[in-house]
């Protein structure tokens, strides 16, 4: 295993990103329609928080009613994105080693960090990213 890989090796690029006046409906499709579960929200190329699907369910009552689509509808059109995403984060830049970031994460409670070089938001590598380069280690 190299010791210094840097985490550009295994950040993803292509960026499913809101933009902080997006609504939380749109954020439940993208979670759903590209099976992810961290997104960030930028203003223009600058990340300024990072929402997660743990973030909706905590504030959805969809799991535990019948008609969870309009309750769930209801219930995000009281929230912003502002509301609910995570605002103060770490962020790594693209020259970061996998050790680094391997040691962030499992560090805190989050599962995904943003990718950030001259303030421009480039890639995010979240936990799944690391267990799969492990296992090809192996």
């Amino acid at each position: 295993m190299k010791r210094r890989t840097p985490i550009s090796e295994i950040m993803s690029t292509t960026i499913i990103a809101l933009e902080r006046t997006d609504d939380l409906n749109r954020a439940e499709t993208l979670f759903k329609r590209h099976n992810i579960r961290h997104i960030p929200v930028v203003s223009e190329e600058s990340i300024i928080g990072m929402l997660s699907y743990s973030d909706l369910l905590r504030i959805s009552f969809a799991d535990v009613t019948e008609d969870e689509h309009d309750v769930g509808a209801i219930v995000y059109n009281m929230f912003s994105i502002e509301q609910v995403m995570t605002k103060n984060l770490i962020c790594v830049s693209s020259k970061t080693t996998i050790k680094e970031v391997a040691e962030i994460l499992s560090e805190n409670e989050f599962h995904a960090l943003p990718i950030v070089d001259d303030s421009i938001l480039v890639g995010i590598v979240t936990t799944t990213d690391l267990i799969k380069y492990l296992l090809k280690q192996f």
